[in-house]
């Protein structure tokens, strides 16, 4: 069987014959109902411009129709996984954070509403325990390393 070319299209994951197929439907669907409705009112409205105004309207339903009868036709084509995140993934993405940025910030700096999300997450307890871990490292915090004084030059090292 062969395997579809997958796009992504306004954030949604789509077969690219699907996607043929779909704007064949919507093309067929609009036009047919634009081009009907202008028949039809041509001969009920007195003012043609106002019926050819209605039959765009007509084809612009026509263009929902078409969209309604794909999405039925043609299913997602993106995999959604809901499980829990490997904890060592997490932890290594947090270094890779700290690792760029330096920091990740204060969690009571943040907004009610991000830590509402967070808690919902299930992150607030992971991004509270890096909080409390860079605390412990911190160069304010008391550290079994011996730092020397740095000695600078203005000659470039040479004596």
């Amino acid at each position: 069987m062969k395997k579809p070319e997958l796009y992504e299209v306004w954030g949604d994951t789509v077969d690219s014959g699907h996607l043929i197929i779909a704007i064949i439907i919507g093309a067929c669907i609009s036009l047919g109902t634009f081009y009907l409705a202008q028949h039809l009112l041509l001969g009920i409205v007195e003012s043609a411009q106002m019926a050819r105004a209605y039959a765009m309207l007509t084809g612009i339903l026509g263009c929902l129709a078409g969209g309604v009868i794909s999405a039925i036709l043609f299913k997602p084509k993106r995999d959604v996984v809901e499980n829990m995140a490997d904890p060592t993934f997490r932890q290594q993405v947090l270094a890779e954070l700290t690792a760029e940025h330096g920091t990740l910030g204060r969690l009571d700096e943040l907004p009610a509403e991000v830590v509402a999300e967070l808690r919902e997450l299930a992150l607030y307890d992971l991004f509270r325990d890096a909080e409390a871990a860079e605390a412990r490292t911190a160069p304010g915090a008391t550290s079994s390393v011996e730092m020397l004084p740095a000695q600078a030059s203005l000659n470039g090292g040479r004596a």
